[in-house]
């Protein structure tokens, strides 16, 4: 799993910042790439990567101010040219439908693949084979969500000799009894893959916040996440000016962070008062109450590695 920013500024974008956006590449798990957020030149920062926009069937949508949402009808449209023919999911608030489908019909676009909606509510929002996702509601003026993915478990290391001491000798048939729960052999002899096989790996964790105030009652929501993306919109000594527009601060996220036992803390959605001088003194205040913690910049991958 990799986690990419496409954009990392906030509402103004800067030189060096595009407006919201986020990928997260599932490649190995499931084949597909999900986006977190398309603010206005999304698709142009794609550019500047490996993604495959065919390859992405799920954008989840915190909210929908314009530096969240403006790049979706342009990066909708381009999918259609890019090889997307698979269906592509838009999770969002209430209005995220009538915005794109009235952005599409005026515009006179024609679309190669089907889309779909879903619009988020508190709870579980989606779930496969591999993974669920949770919303929750934040504090920004208008309905912002943050969605937490859990990876579920997967299987334990196959015991090698457990199979042997019963007779089972190296081969296809290892694979095949780690693949199901139970097999039966030529012989009449049955195995039960539970008897065979060490405890489970537990899956990984990622939560992406949405514009928010601070808000220490959603640690219960991001508890124990792999990697907690929050904004940080303003430095600390600004902790008014960000509880007036809805935003948080640095240390407010790290505190968050550090009372919630994350284990990495990436900072983004950062002002365009803050350039390139500024950034060592934000990094300084987060990491004063979370060590762990990084501003993430535009075109910054992150890997997760699964646990063992």
């Amino acid at each position: 799993m990799k986690l990419i920013f496409l954009g990392t500024g906030s509402g103004v974008p800067s030189k060096k910042r595009n407006v919201s956006s986020i990928t997260l590449e599932m490649l190995q798990e499931l084949g597909s790439i999900w986006m977190f957020d398309c603010g206005e030149s999304t698709q142009h920062q794609i550019l500047h990567t490996n993604i495959r926009p065919g390859k992405i069937d799920k954008i989840f949508i915190t909210h929908l101010h314009g530096d969240h949402i403006y790049g979706l009808p342009g990066f909708i449209s381009s999918r259609s040219f890019q090889g997307g023919e698979t269906p592509l999911t838009i999770y969002g608030p209430k209005g995220i439908k009538e915005y794109i489908e009235t952005s599409l019909k005026i515009s006179g676009s024609n679309l190669t693949y089907q889309l779909l909606y879903q619009e988020v509510f508190e709870g579980l929002i989606e779930e496969n084979d591999k993974f669920q996702v949770f919303a929750k509601k934040l504090d920004h003026g208008i309905d912002s969500f943050g969605y937490r993915l859990v990876e579920k478990d997967r299987p334990g290391q196959l015991q090698p000799e457990k199979l042997i001491q019963v007779g089972i000798k190296p081969g296809p048939i290892f694979q095949k009894i780690k693949n199901n729960d139970v097999v039966s052999l030529d012989n009449g002899q049955v195995l039960h893959r539970q008897d065979y096989i060490g405890p489970n790996k537990p899956g990984r964790v990622i939560c992406i916040l949405g514009d928010t105030r601070y808000m220490p009652g959603i640690s219960s929501f991001i508890k124990d996440s792999d990697v907690l993306v929050h904004e940080a919109t303003f430095s600390t000594d600004r902790e008014e000016l960000a509880y007036q527009y809805h935003h948080s601060t640095t240390t407010q996220a790290a505190k968050l962070a550090y009372d919630s036992n994350v284990d990495r803390l990436i900072l983004t959605h950062i002002s365009s008062r803050y350039q390139d001088e500024h950034l060592s003194e934000l990094l300084n205040e987060a990491r004063s109450i979370f060590h762990r913690s990084e501003i993430a910049y535009d075109l910054y991958e992150i890997d997760i590695p699964a646990k063992d």
